[in-house]
């Protein structure tokens, strides 16, 4: 079930490859992401070392009064990814200059998941094309009903 979308993400970069990852979080992120409380607009992935961050994710608090003390929203998060995956994530990132992006949110078998992909920055005649074919199908289906 799809929680959260980053729609900016498909607008801004060209999609070469995606791959599932789990997120380490706190039992009332856990609720709070479930409820729709959190935006991946904005965030990017960082590899520090063997390590694989959520960076600048917002998931607010569940329930405003039970939250922990200090509880920072925007904080990094680690995303549970195999050895082999991250070896190959850093690989393909740094040998073509390409960015890693969260694409979506959502929950599988009580777990959060998060969706990344490999993706290469699309240049402004790109991004006009976009919005000339979303337009375009929009058009299409307006005749249509």
């Amino acid at each position: 079930m799809e929680i959260i979308t980053n729609k900016k993400a498909r607008f801004d970069y060209a999609i070469l490859e995606t791959l599932e990852a789990g997120l380490a979080l706190l039992g009332h992120e856990v609720k709070a992401i479930k409820t729709g409380k959190a935006s991946i607009v904005g965030s990017y992935v960082k590899i520090y070392g063997n390590e694989v961050w959520l960076v600048g994710a917002q998931i607010g608090p569940y329930q405003e009064k039970n939250t922990p003390p200090g509880y920072d929203p925007k904080r990094p998060r680690k995303l549970l990814l195999r050895h082999e995956q991250i070896k190959t994530l850093t690989g393909t990132a740094h040998e073509k200059r390409l960015t890693i992006v969260p694409l979506k949110l959502y929950n599988k078998g009580g777990r959060v998941k998060l969706e990344i992909a490999l993706a290469k920055s699309k240049k402004a005649p790109d991004k006009r094309e976009s919005i000339k074919r979303r337009d375009m199908e929009r058009e299409a289906g307006r005749r249509f009903k």
